[in-house]
């Protein structure tokens, strides 16, 4: 047991033993590693000092580069800057030099310029006296005083100057004539040829046929009741005469008048005559007219390829049938002037289609001209515009009798036409009075200028031959004299087609042998 005990502390003190040698044999390798690290430490405080301070010199060197070379740029650019300011200051000293130069030449010549004045003035002076010497030696000389030879001098200039233009008028209107006047024929025969309108007079009045003479009490009715029925209903006057077997219906508006027409030819073969079978039959011939209008502007459009008409324009086309001018039917006459005029346009190359559609609406206004107030042009252009016609198309309309200017050739082509269609013999009749009085009124114009000797109205009035006074107008101002009487007719007096103007002079020396 004792053995045992002393072993353990022999076991007890060794270990203890070893555990304080282990711990000084540590403690002196530590001590080793702290001193070899502390003077690792040192040698790299110590390099790094060492390369700081390189890198110092370095920047302050690099430093001082950039301020070196910064500032070899600063001295340059201010370089170039003193010498752009020298040049611009050389320029200046050069452009003022220049500017002294050119005031001193402009005062020289300012100099010369008064001196030439003051010579130009003296000269002036001494002009002004000579040509009032010479003035008062010709007025001395001639017996004229300076107005009167003035007054004399602008005389002979004027008759001079007006013998010159007629001169020139009458050769240019003679050069005009010949280049135009052919093709102008050409052109115009060529769409007469080929427009064939037929033409048939009508007048205010329209005569129904009866079966027999007893007919004519049936109409007239229980005192008078039935024609007194028919005429309010219709607005139109029934003449019941001695004529036989005929009852006549007068009237102004063709379309009334042709209602009562067929209403009354209704009534006679029906032969029940009342008051309320008139009213059936009005009604229905009402219908019929109706009917009949838009069927014939129908059938213009087609007949000429007019398409794209408002209806209520097709409409007044075919009221048109039933009116009249200068017993022309109206909507034959549009139809021709239609014709006339596409024909014209095809020749001469320009809008066919254009010309034709106003062509037809040249006189559309005068399917209400007896309705509303103004002329048929007038009405016409409104009608026009109103349902959006083209503006050529309401420019033609306007211009067909001169009441405005025509702006293009369609316009010019439409106005021809319809003075073709008007003027062409058996288109149109005049009243005996108005033909009276057309060539009284033309013989009046002619007669009113002067050195007119006498006038004669011919060719049922489309021509005027004047005879003048050989001393009082020469073969210059027969000229002007036919331009003046023409613009006159024009202007003063309505009329169809054209009237031909034709001054006659003749200078007739005259002796006797004794």
């Amino acid at each position: 047991m004792s053995n045992i005990l002393e072993l353990i502390i022999v076991a007890v003190i060794v270990a203890v033993v070893g555990v304080i040698a282990g711990y000084f044999a540590r403690k002196n390798i530590a001590e080793n590693k702290i001193g070899a690290a502390e003077e690792r430490a040192l040698g790299i405080i110590e390099a790094a000092e060492r390369r700081g301070e390189e890198r110092r010199k370095e920047i302050l060197m690099e430093a001082k580069e950039e301020i070196h070379r910064q500032r070899s740029e600063m001295e340059k650019e201010n370089k170039d800057r003193r010498n752009d300011l020298q040049r611009q200051e050389r320029r200046l000293q050069q452009k003022e030099e220049n500017l002294d130069r050119k005031i001193e030449s402009f005062e020289r010549k300012e100099e010369k310029l008064v001196a030439k004045e003051q010579k130009l003035n003296a000269t002036q002076e001494k002009a002004d006296a000579l040509l009032a010497q010479k003035q008062v030696e010709l007025e001395r000389v001639s017996g004229l005083s300076r107005e009167e030879a003035k007054a004399e001098l602008l005389a002979s200039l004027e008759d001079e100057v007006k013998r010159d233009a007629a001169v020139m008028v009458k050769n240019l209107e003679q050069q005009a004539k010949d280049e135009a006047d052919n093709k102008a024929r050409e052109i115009i025969s060529l769409a007469i040829q080929r427009c064939a309108a037929d033409q048939v007079a009508e007048t205010t009045v329209s005569v129904v046929s009866l079966p027999n003479d007893e007919m004519k009490g049936r109409i007239i009715g229980r005192e008078g009741r039935n024609i007194r029925t028919l005429e309010t209903l219709t607005g139109i006057d029934l003449i019941i005469d001695d004529t036989p077997e005929a009852v006549i219906i007068s009237g102004f508006d063709p379309v009334r008048r042709e209602v009562a027409r067929i209403a009354l030819e209704k009534l006679i073969s029906d032969s029940r005559i009342h008051p309320s079978r008139i009213e059936e039959m009005v009604e229905k011939a009402q219908k019929e007219v109706e009917q009949r209008i838009k069927e014939a502007g129908e059938q213009a459009t087609f007949k000429l390829g007019v398409h794209g008409l408002h209806p209520e324009v097709v409409k007044l086309l075919g009221r048109l049938r039933y009116r009249t001018s200068y017993g022309q039917n109206v909507l034959n006459h549009s139809i021709e002037v239609a014709s006339l005029a596409g024909t014209m346009a095809s020749e001469l190359g320009v809008d066919v289609a254009l010309a034709k559609r106003a062509g037809l609406l040249h006189d559309i206004g005068k399917a209400i001209d007896h309705e509303m107030e103004g002329s048929h042009v007038e009405l016409g252009a409104e009608i026009a515009k109103k349902f959006r016609e083209s503006e050529p198309v309401i420019n033609a309309i306007a211009a067909h009798h001169g009441d405005c200017e025509p702006k293009s050739v369609e316009a010019v082509l439409v106005s021809a036409a319809d003075a073709v269609s008007a003027a062409r013999p058996g288109a149109r009749r005049e009243t005996l009075e108005s033909y009276l009085k057309r060539l009284t009124r033309l013989e009046e114009i002619s007669e009113s200028f002067e050195g007119v000797d006498k006038c004669y109205a011919v060719q049922a009035g489309r021509e005027i031959r004047i005879m003048v006074k050989p001393e009082v107008i020469d073969d210059a101002s027969a000229v002007l004299l036919a331009r003046d009487i023409a613009k006159k007719i024009e202007s003063e007096m309505e009329y169809p087609g054209q009237i031909k103007v034709v001054i006659i002079r003749e200078t007739r020396a005259v002796d006797y042998a004794k």
